[in-house]
């Protein structure tokens, strides 16, 4: 195992292009589909489970997974024009190449906050392996999980490991760790001050500025937002209260409380043995990752049995670098995925 060190790296912001050609246009498609699920701390429930693929496919196949507010759809096509949660990596030509590789994403469960019980990352995962059976494919090619995802694919891994071909964890690992679980525990009590429904939605809109601060890192502040304070109304705010507040308000739109207090619930719940894990494993970690700190990415690193790489990267969007260093990520994957095969 290596540990490369990469510089802190700013990629230009670019439109986000479209993820297939026009020959790809068909190669594409949606469903769910209703099933009975164990899940490990709530028992057998019947859940919903939604997912999105893309690329050609007898292509290997990619399963794709973010952090808790990703979702099936990571990024925009011909065929589904909406934006997606990851478009600079997935897409034609791009490191994850839907005319290369055949890719595949899930609705987390819980996302639409019809299941009010606990999740693990292992019922996420169990979840995948049920797509799978679903589609008729008996093995992916890699897993590239970020944060939440990364959670799920250490847990694949481990549950499903005859499934995969090699996993790439990127900010995610073995357990959460205690100051990134009182952070998130904070913002679930923020949530649960809502009593009313515009009470709620008001709370989970604080508990998502709160946990923003939390992916960034006090550098980016510094420089994004270093105007001074000002009086509004005779009361003092902060250069960086409406970027906070803006980001709060389009979560509210498209989340529930119930969806967030559960999905970040199962966060903390997430806990496994890394030598379970024996599929070929590459690391990302972050140096100003506060949630997903260096050291516990080194110690799942040494502790995997078949860890191929330890990459480590500098970024002041800490813990949002997988979505905002586009071509280290980028590269990273590539060189991942290079020999991937069925």
């Amino acid at each position: 195992m290596s540990l490369t060190l990469d510089r802190e790296y700013e990629a230009p912001l670019a439109a986000a292009e479209a993820c297939v050609t026009p020959d790809l246009r068909e190669l594409a498609g949606r469903d769910d589909f209703a099933l009975t699920l164990a899940l490990r701390h709530a028992g057998p429930r019947r859940v919903r489970i939604r997912y999105e693929w893309q690329g050609p496919q007898d292509a290997p196949l990619l399963l794709v997974a973010g952090g808790i507010s990703a979702h099936r759809h990571f990024a925009a096509c011909a065929r589904y024009a909406e934006p997606g949660w990851w478009p600079r990596q997935a897409g034609a030509g791009l490191a994850l190449d839907t005319q290369r590789f055949r890719l595949l994403a899930i609705d987390w469960l819980g996302a639409d906050g019809t299941l009010d019980a606990p999740i693990d990352s292992a019922d996420q995962a169990d979840a995948i392996a049920a797509v799978l059976d679903r589609i008729g494919v008996r093995r992916a090619a890699a897993f590239v999980g970020c944060s939440y995802g990364a959670q799920v694919g250490l847990q694949f891994a481990a549950r499903h490991g005859h499934r995969l071909g090699e996993l790439v964890a990127i900010s995610g690992g073995a357990e959460a760790h205690p100051y990134a679980s009182a952070w998130r525990a904070l913002q679930r009590r923020v949530l649960a001050l809502g009593r009313s429904e515009s009470g709620s939605r008001e709370a989970l809109s604080l508990a998502r500025q709160l946990a923003l601060l939390s992916y960034r890192t006090p550098e980016e502040f510094a420089e994004r937002f270093d105007a001074p304070v000002e009086l509004v109304d005779g009361h003092a705010r902060c250069a960086a209260e409406d970027w906070l507040e803006a980001r709060g308000n389009h979560y509210v739109a498209c989340t529930t409380p119930t969806a967030f207090a559960r999905l970040s619930e199962s966060i903390d719940l997430h806990r496994l043995d890394p030598r379970e894990v024996k599929v070929p494993t590459v690391v990302v970690a972050v140096e100003e990752d506060r949630l997903v700190p260096r050291a516990d990415l080194v110690a799942l690193a040494e502790a995997l049995p078949c860890a191929r790489r330890l990459h480590l990267l500098r970024s002041r969007f800490g813990h949002d670098a997988f979505l905002t260093e586009h071509e280290a990520i980028a590269q990273i994957l590539r060189g991942a995925l290079v020999e991937c095969r069925p």
